[in-house]
């Protein structure tokens, strides 16, 4: 039912209550078994056990399971144990996550209420908000929280903060005699207040019309149970990953035992091999490592205060190619600004004013709209009045306040009676353009007052259209002189000038918005506000082109498929948009191809959050719900600070590929060297508990130290990442397998030249093996920084990684030459002469491609 297109008589009649005497109790009580308790539907609970098992269910993590099983099967026990521990960590911070993350509806609660003053039987009572039921009168205040959507049946200057639904923060003035178009969209529905919302000024009486889950709040509660988190780009492509490796280790696995078992080898010893490969291609340590990469992005995005709740959409920023912001408070100040001051003959800008260039005109007109307002009125524009007036203006404390006349829907102006010292009294009146002129008489014009001519009247009108142009809000001041003991009536009034209002934008966010679009990342606006303050706001910002389209929430209802694809792709601003129209255009973009950030602050933009690849919430203003939905959060407000966070997404994806490209580079060395071993029928170049030490401790350390890699310089010069972009694109594939190959190569010739001198001595063979390929591995890990040379990147310019190459070989040595530790990692003390061949050969994979590559 569209309340709002109704009369409040005709709202009364629709709703079978009364005026004077609300419902009976007795039909409130029907009306309530009928109808349902005013409170949100709960969505059943989620088992903690079945929640807590599906964390499992990630092929990461299954490949960890399959590595458990495999090192159980070979009887290593303590590596079986090990993994397995980091298999239920990760399930732990995971299941944490998960129930952290659905506390979005539980958010929406504290938007309801806890009681309610109503009219039953003729008696005013207060009850549960609970228990209010669509026909109650209800009375409202400031300070009142509205526990349902109803209509008003009187207003005495009753504004609504409405931001939790709109995201609008300023207060919107209610009436109660207008009828309004079916189309109105929820922030010009000024015949109703809203469930969730906030009254902070006035009072006023009011007819539920909606409970629960019918009110707009209630709506967006059911958008939020019906709307599912996306998975990030990165869990896709890790996901696609684990399921090549898996493949892959049981292809290899297949493999070995049907060519041994045609080659007449023994089945058991063949099974045996089989799995030592499949260890081999299973890079154990990658998820717990991509865990810790993205964790200290974590941290790096803190001190660009932007905090992370979800860490996997830590890199998600990084690939986005289309950023969906709120106006208000991301790409603006949250603050109304007096931008002009016009007065007869004289038009002041924003600069001038605060540069205190003003002339005597524009001083008499704001010295004239700042009478008898006070700092913390509650009104945007009076607060922006007082603001100015303290800047530039002296003191004028010889006038007092005698009487105020508060703003009312009706006349749609307000007043204030001043009296100073001499007893002259004045009437001062700040109202709408339009109805001030009609009650002047005479201009302020020159230093005197000029009567009111139809010229005069052509010319005010040009400069109210002037100012709209803009977008600039208008409040027009006029003032008139009351003798002794007259009563002040405003008609013929002197009509002193007007002044334009805005939410400026934020200095840094015109910057932050180039340097995005630089990198190829497209920056929409949508907004409840109005689509020409909208529109202002974006040239103001040059976001958007000259061919720029904007569209309201009205008009993008009306357009088929095509036209809508269209818009997403010409559009640069939705203005006057519901919490559904952000849910659509979010997912419209995400069917176009594009990944898709989200910002907002209010409840109105939590399912569009949720649905967006990465939402982000706002940390001064956002509310409860807003950042329970996201998956960052900007802890001061700022847009500027999000395309930092772009860059560091950034930063974190290149720094995640290049320590694949170094884990699977050794992996690849390690099958191949196994593979080749294998089908030559030489032993076994590595023992199993070999390959899952360079796994997890060896290959381990420099991959960690590769994710506090610094951003490459041109990190915001490139293009987003397509969605569908494998992790291996630009040549990663490339690089694993030819570096692979050949770390695999020269592992297996100083296996082969140890047995050749050596043949008895298979234990020295195995450790030579062993130590060429670790050393190989840690001079490719500085390849790996560069996609272009090693000689590009200076190997100190990270001392995390220089560290970890020292400590990793200060293990491999203690490994080669504990006696503790030789009998458990078959391993033997090598003799100096040794090193020459391991280091050479070790080197030869990087030397080979260590010149500049394009």
């Amino acid at each position: 039912m569209n309340w709002h297109t109704l009369s409040k008589d005709e709202t009364v009649k629709q709703l079978k209550t009364s005026h004077t005497q609300g419902l009976t109790n007795v039909e409130a009580v029907r009306r309530a078994e009928s109808c349902g308790r005013n409170v949100m539907d709960e969505a059943p609970p989620v088992n903690a056990l079945l929640l807590f098992l599906a964390q499992f269910r990630d092929f990461m993590v299954l490949i960890l399971l399959a590595a458990t099983l495999v090192s159980g099967l070979l009887g290593e026990y303590v590596d079986a144990l090990t993994i397995m521990f980091i298999v239920l960590l990760n399930g732990v911070l995971g299941f944490f996550q998960e129930r952290k993350a659905e506390r979005s509806l539980e958010a929406l609660k504290k938007y309801q209420a806890h009681t309610v003053t109503l009219l039953r039987d003729g008696r005013w009572m207060d009850v549960e908000a609970g228990d209010v039921v669509p026909g109650d009168i209800v009375h409202v205040k400031a300070g009142t929280r509205v526990c349902a959507d109803a209509r008003m049946l009187k207003a005495s200057g009753l504004y609504a903060e409405e931001a939790p639904l709109t995201g609008e923060s300023r207060p919107v003035a209610k009436i109660d005699e207008d009828q309004l178009d079916q189309d109105a969209p929820i922030a010009e529905r000024t015949t109703m207040i809203y469930s969730g919302t906030s009254i902070v000024k006035g009072e006023g009486l009011a007819v539920v019309t909606e409970t629960g889950m019918k009110t707009e709040m209630g709506r967006i509660a059911h958008l939020l149970q019906h709307t599912e988190q996306v998975l990030t780009p990165l869990q896709k492509r890790l996901d696609h990953l684990g399921k090549v490796l898996v493949a892959s280790a049981l292809l290899l696995t297949l493999f070995v035992v049907l060519a041994g078992v045609w080659q007449g080898q023994d089945v058991y010893q063949m099974i045996f091999a089989g799995v030592s490969l499949a260890v081999a291609a299973i890079p154990e340590g990658l998820p717990a490592i991509v865990t810790v990469a993205l964790a200290l992005g974590v941290q790096r995005m803190i001190k660009e205060k932007a905090i992370v709740r979800r860490l996997p959409a830590v890199e998600t920023l990084g690939c986005a190619s289309v950023i969906c912001s709120d106006k208000t408070g991301t790409l603006t100040k949250n603050e109304m600004s007096l931008q002009r001051m016009w007065c007869w003959g004289t038009d002041i800008s924003a600069a001038e004013i605060d540069k205190g260039q003003v002339p005597k005109p524009a001083m008499q007109l704001l010295t004239t709209a700042a009478a008898g307002l006070e700092k913390g009125g509650g009104d945007p524009m009076e607060e922006a009045v007082t603001a100015c007036a303290a800047r530039i203006l002296p003191d004028s404390s010889a006038w007092r306040v005698i009487e105020t006349y508060p703003f009312d829907s009706t006349r749609k102006r307000a007043g204030v009676l001043m009296e100073n010292e001499t007893k002259e009294r004045m009437l001062i009146v700040r109202g709408a353009p339009d109805i001030l002129v009609e009650r002047s008489t005479r201009v302020h014009q020159g230093g005197k007052e000029v009567p009111l001519s139809p010229m005069h009247t052509m010319t005010w009108q040009k400069a109210v259209a002037s100012l709209a142009d803009r977008a600039l809000r208008t409040l027009a001041v006029a003032y008139k002189h009351v003798s002794p003991g007259e009563k002040p009536t405003e008609d013929n009034l002197v009509l002193t000038g007007m002044l334009g209002f805005m939410d400026p934008p934020r200095p840094e966010a015109k910057e932050a918005i180039a340097e995005c679009r630089s990198a190829g990342v497209k920056t929409v606006m949508i907004t409840g506000d109005h689509p020409k303050t909208a529109a202002a706001v974006a040239r103001e910002l040059d976001m958007m082109p000259p061919h720029g389209r904007v569209i309201t929430g009205a008009e993008w209802e009306k357009l088929n498929e095509a036209e809508a694809k269209e818009a997403l792709r010409t559009a640069y601003v939705f203005s006057r948009v519901t919490p559904e129209h952000k849910l659509e255009l979010v997912q419209g973009l995400q069917q176009n191809g594009h990944i898709v950030a989200m910002t907002g602050d209010g409840v109105n933009d939590a399912p569009a959050l949720k649905a967006a690849d990465i939402g982000v919430a706002m940390g001064k203003t956002g509310t409860g719900v807003a950042k329970e939905a996201a998956a960052l959060i900007l802890g001061d407000d700022n847009f500027a600070t999000l395309k930092q966070a772009v860059k560091e997404g950034r930063n974190i994806y290149d720094n995640i590929r290049k320590f694949i490209r170094y884990m699977l580079a050794s992996n690849v060395g390690e099958i191949l060297v196994m593979l080749f071993a294998m089908l030559l029928g030489l032993p076994l170049p590595l023992a199993a508990i070999q390959i899952l030490w360079i796994n997890l401790v060896t290959d381990g350390l420099p991959a960690l130290a590769l994710g506090v890699d610094r951003a490459e310089k041109d990190a915001m010069k490139r293009g987003p990442r397509a969605p569908n972009e494998s992790i291996f694109a630009r040549g990663l594939g490339f690089k694993v397998i030819t570096r692979g190959f050949l770390i695999g190569i020269v592992t297996l010739i100083a296996f082969v030249t140890s047995l050749a001198l050596e043949p008895d001595n298979l234990t020295k063979a195995q450790t030579i093996a062993f130590a060429t390929l670790i050393t190989a591995q840690l001079i490719h890990v500085f390849d790996c920084r560069s996609e272009t040379s090693i000689f590009s990147r200076n190997p100190l310019s990270n001392m995390w990684l220089v560290g970890a190459v020292i400590s990793s070989v200060a293990l491999m040595l203690v490994v080669i030459y504990a006696p503790l530790l030789q009998p458990i990692f078959h391993t033997t003390a090598l003799p100096a002469v040794d090193w020459l061949l391991i280091t050479a050969l070790a080197a030869l994979p990087t030397v080979l491609f260590a010149f500049p590559r394009k």
